[in-house]
């Protein structure tokens, strides 16, 4: 379902919550019944997950001002292979 948004002359605006693409450009108004013309607002984006929003900060600030890199990163310790590696056919 999708939200759509109606704009009444007298009462202002209301929401109808239509299946996607089904929505006529005029609705009748809950409160008044009058004619209210459908009215093109921008999509709910408050709902944007925490992480989600913080990875798309991060991703803005470093567009105009990225992190300088002064040293290299610490080495990783390496793991010596598995014992059964040793065994397995070499080309």
């Amino acid at each position: 379902m999708a939200t759509y948004e109606y704009r009444c002359a007298d009462c202002g605006r209301f929401e109808v919550h239509l299946p996607i693409g089904s929505a006529p450009t005029v609705c009748d108004c809950p409160e008044c019944h009058r004619a209210a013309r459908r009215v093109f607002s921008s999509p709910h984006l408050t709902r944007v997950p925490s992480t989600l929003s913080a990875a798309l900060s991060r991703e803005e600030q470093s567009q105009e001002a990225p992190e300088v890199v002064t040293s290299l990163p610490p080495r990783q310790r390496r793991r010596p292979p598995h014992p059964a590696v040793s065994r397995l056919p070499r080309p």
